[in-house]
């Protein structure tokens, strides 16, 4: 009986402190988006509170865990003239301007710890998709 006592004792002793651990391990990532050249970092931020993604987006490097590095957007011109030989003497598809980029999530040591590329169609149109790809990722893949 009194070994009975003496353990709900302890337990009920060490509960506090693991309770505050799981508490301060349950609170938010925060995340920076680094901006870029083009201003797709807007898009990227939108983006992440448009699809829930389980963390505060913070406006200085410095209040966050995770940056969100992400490169300048590519986008490759189709030609007039490669249009109108495709159509010619293939098929008109894939005649469209095409967009890509690539982001990089990086923790507080330096460490990269997902990294994701979206290649989409339309060029420099489909930003807000681009973003909405890679803020949909981040959330089923890293804060899964």
């Amino acid at each position: 009986m009194y070994l009975t006592i003496a353990f709900v004792l302890l337990v009920s002793t060490l509960s506090p402190t693991t309770q505050n651990q799981t508490a301060s391990s349950t609170t938010p990532a925060t995340i920076y988006v680094e901006p870029t050249d083009d201003g797709f970092q807007t898009y990227v931020v939108a983006a992440i509170l448009k699809k829930k993604v389980p963390a505060n987006v913070v406006d200085k490097a410095d209040l966050a865990t995770l940056t969100l590095k992400a490169a300048q957007v590519q986008v490759q011109k189709e030609t007039t003239g490669s249009k109108v030989v495709k159509c010619l003497f293939a098929y008109c598809a894939d005649t469209q301007d095409k967009a890509s980029t690539s982001v990089q999530l990086v923790d507080s040591s330096g460490k990269i710890v997902w990294s994701y590329s979206v290649n989409k169609g339309r060029g420099a149109k489909n930003l807000q998709s681009m973003a909405e790809a890679i803020a949909s990722h981040l959330k089923s893949e890293y804060f899964r």
